[in-house]
């Protein structure tokens, strides 16, 4: 519409007059609002992008009622739930056919609210033909929280570029026993690696205008027996201390917009209908002013599931009065069931505005309730609304600034954990003569991809449409990578079979050959469908199938060997390890990753990944994470040795470092340093490059104290730095240490910062300290609450 006169100005609805306040605007659209209008903006409908360029259409998801979307817009609707990540469809084309929809939901309702489009990002934008990242293990494995924010804003560009708006991502869980399935979708097994680099994450979505999600709120990590979608018993101190906090330190830190809850029961207290943890915690206590949303068919879950309602309508009043505001990702308790509930006097209609409220907010943020709002994506026209098929391929998702970017990210993450002097093998005319690259993922570049890529979670449901990418497999990539070599391939065995018939003819490749890359790992999938993924949980941590055997028998051929782990999850390599000359960890690195393993091995890329999860060395001593007890460790009284064969923070690479001695606010200690329990101090380090070839190292500093009043972790991550050095070049680090970064759940159940000695580590690893600092934490026991330093500044210079 035009605006000319003082008449135009005098007729614009006060939600539409962009001049006053978002909650003037909001306020008033609600106070015109019939009910039926109200609720419908708290659900979602599930559609797929039309490959024509035309209208959305309701996908039919076997959870889902047939939904007549003709009848459902008259009141409006919410959200438009993945029309990009339900079936293939050009990006174009798919962003001219929300368009198109979006002025359809949005002529329908009389108010001209159009949806608000969500979609996966979880290891990037789950689209066809979108750049396959890798997944957050791997972001945690780089330590490097500003490659993340990058990777997240060029992910959020993508979005917007077709008309999404929102992202559900990222997964804030900690990994407590990596037997779960979704082990891949986390970013480690520390909270406060999980913390700053999801925040990271966070903040570069947001900044590309995309509204990030956090999840699973909370404790979906925790399950007991590492089972999908299963109970979870954790005491008061472990979900205050290793759950709850990179949830927190992202609310604070972050700008984070949107919080999804879990599917999971906590002490027989499902998440949806948690009041004290949707509301008194992380909206009265923390200060979160954004959206709730449901993990999908969690509302229904309520009824359905956990049995904590009767029907339906008493599943949505609860998840409504709890602090769920939007149902996704369809209508089915906050449709006529939510309705039923206000009208019959089950629920008032004031958590109804409470949510709606919320919802609105948001819309007016975004611009969709502005007068003027098309809902044609930047670039377009009206034309091509009227003829998309001539748009076809004008948004490229996959360029070669993403790919440069996934290309980096995939080799900052791959860990050097082993190396008896055999890697970097030199690429040279004729040598080695001959490798032979062998094992279920040499050639199958799928391997190189988590389960939330589109083409692991949806494509794989239509094989016969293209990738959409460009991936190689780690045998093409070799085969780049040494020109002037023999590369030859045999599978030996199938990731997760039985069949061993293949092993012999495999260990007869690798005895004509001068090198060995053992490849190994796992298969992303969905619900049984993979080795790793949602609803693809382990019962132990043994490779998958016979693997573990067809590593025995290659090791026992001679040959030099590389093992290469491309998977979702650490396995106990315990049994295969001392085969190996070196070995290569990296978690499903992308659709750069072949490259990225293969620039390794020759030397190309200089491996700095540091294990965000520790590799366990026997697959029954689960669960196990660093951040255990004392009684968690080895001991005369158990059979059961659970020390990892590799610890978290573990790397190495191709060059050395030195580092000197620490300096606590820029002196020399002499014995034990002082520091009031309200106060901070400095810890330095220098670090020089000592070897022949660029490098990156990672300081990182640990905190242990001896005794406190419950226990305590034996150590447990403060802070980090990734440090880049030339040869010869040296930089230090300094790490701003604040008391409150020593607090803890208390006896009783209050951060406490205890007085007391304590020690400060400066490590390699968890396990791998390379000088101590003894520090007195002087004066009386402080309380601290959500307000307290959360972060570790470090500058290096």
């Amino acid at each position: 519409m035009t605006l000319d006169t003082e008449t135009d100005l005098a007729t614009i609805p006060r939600w539409r007059d962009a001049a006053l306040p978002t909650a003037v605007r909001v306020s008033s659209l609600i106070e015109s609002m019939t009910l039926e209008e109200k609720v419908a903006q708290l659900y979602g409908v599930w559609v797929g992008a039309s490959s024509d360029g035309g209208d959305v259409a309701p996908y039919q998801h076997d959870m889902e009622e047939p939904i007549d979307l003709d009848e459902l817009l008259s009141d409006g609707l919410g959200q438009l739930t993945r029309p990009f990540g339900t079936a293939p469809v050009d990006a174009a084309l798919g962003a001219l056919s929300l368009a198109k929809s979006q002025r359809r939901i949005a002529g329908a309702n009389r108010f001209g609210i159009p949806a608000l489009a969500h979609e996966e990002c979880l290891a990037g934008f789950t689209a066809w033909g979108a750049t396959a990242y890798p997944v957050p293990l791997t972001w945690g494995a780089t330590f490097n929280p500003p490659l993340v924010s990058q990777m997240a804003g060029q992910i959020g560009a993508s979005m917007r570029a077709v008309g999404v708006h929102q992202g559900l991502a990222p997964v804030l869980d900690v990994t407590r026993d990596p037997r779960w399935g979704r082990t891949e979708e986390t970013i480690g097994e520390d909270p406060y690696l999980v913390g700053t680099i999801a925040t990271a994450y966070i903040t570069g979505l947001e900044s590309a205008g995309i509204i990030a999600t956090l999840k699973h709120f909370v404790g979906y990590s925790a399950s007991k027996a590492a089972r999908n979608l299963a109970p979870v018993s954790v005491g008061h101190r472990e979900l205050q201390d290793v759950l709850l906090a990179p949830f927190e330190m992202a609310v604070r830190h972050s700008g984070v917009r949107s919080v999804m809850h879990a599917y999971t029961d906590i002490d027989g207290v499902p998440t949806a209908a948690d009041e004290g943890l949707l509301t008194g915690l992380l909206r009265d206590t923390w200060g979160f002013d954004g959206t709730v949303v449901a993990d999908y068919f969690g509302v229904a879950f309520l009824h359905t599931l956990h049995h904590v309602a009767e029907t339906l309508g008493d599943a949505a009043a609860l998840a409504l009065v709890a602090g769920v505001d939007v149902e996704l990702p369809t209508r089915k308790a906050f449709g006529q069931p939510l309705l039923s509930a206000v009208t019959d006097g089950l629920l008032d209609e004031s958590y109804v505005d409470r949510a709606l409220e919320r919802v609105l907010r948001q819309k007016v943020e975004l611009g969709l309730l502005d007068e003027g709002w098309t809902g044609i994506p930047e670039g377009f026209t009206e034309s091509d609304l009227l003829d998309p098929g001539t748009s076809t391929g004008r948004i490229d998702l996959d360029g070669p600034e993403q790919r440069a970017l996934a290309r980096t990210i995939a080799e900052q993450g791959v860990v050097l954990v082993k190396n008896d002097g055999l890697l970097p093998v030199a690429v040279t005319p004729s040598a080695p003569r001959r490798i032979a690259v062998i094992g279920p993922s040499a050639s199958d570049a799928l391997t190189m991809l988590g389960c939330y890529s589109f083409p692991a979670h949806v494509g794989s449901h239509q094989p016969e449409v293209a990738l959409g990418i460009e991936i190689q497999t780690l045998s093409e990539a070799v085969r780049a990578e040494f020109p002037g070599s023999e590369i030859v391939v045999a599978q030996g065995c199938s990731i997760d079979g039985s069949d061993r018939s293949h092993i012999g003819a495999a260990v007869e490749v690798a005895q004509s050959a001068d090198l060995v890359i053992a490849v190994v790992g796992d298969r992303a999938g969905l619900f049984g469908r993979g080795t790793s993924g949602e609803g693809c949980d382990a019962e132990s941590l043994r490779l998958p199938g016979v693997q573990e055997a067809l590593v025995e028998a290659l090791s026992a051929a001679g040959t030099p060997l590389v093992l290469v782990s491309i998977a979702g999850r650490p396995y106990a390599l315990g049994a295969v390890i001392k085969g190996a000359a070196a070995m290569l960890q990296t978690f499903f690195p992308g659709e750069e990753g072949a490259g990225a393993i293969a620039g390794v091995i020759s030397g190309r890329v200089n491996p700095s990944g540091r294990l965000p999860v520790s590799i366990p060395a026997l697959p029954g001593s689960q669960p196990s994470t660093y951040l255990q007890a004392p009684l968690a460790g080895p001991s005369d009284v158990s059979n059961i040795d659970p020390t990892p064969l590799f610890a978290f923070g573990h790397g190495l690479g191709y060059t050395t470092f030195e580092w000197g001695s620490p300096l606590v606010d820029s002196a020399v200690p002499s014995g034990h340093t002082s520091v009031a329990t309200d106060s901070s101090l400095t810890v330095s380090v220098s670090v020089t490059n000592s070897g022949s070839v660029a490098g990156a190292d990672v300081v990182q500093l640990y905190l242990h104290r001896d005794h406190a009043q419950v226990v305590q972790p034996s150590s447990r991550l403060l802070g980090y730095s990734r440090v880049e050095l030339e040869p010869g070049e040296t930089r230090t680090v300094t790490f701003d240490v604040s008391a409150d970064l020593t607090s803890f759940t208390g006896l009783a159940k209050t951060r406490v910062i205890q007085p007391g000695e304590i020690e400060l580590r400066i490590g390699h690893s968890s396990s791998d300290t390379a000088s101590s600092l003894a520090i007195t934490l002087s004066g009386a026991q402080r309380v601290v609450d959500h307000t307290r330093t959360m972060l570790c500044p470090v500058s290096v210079d």
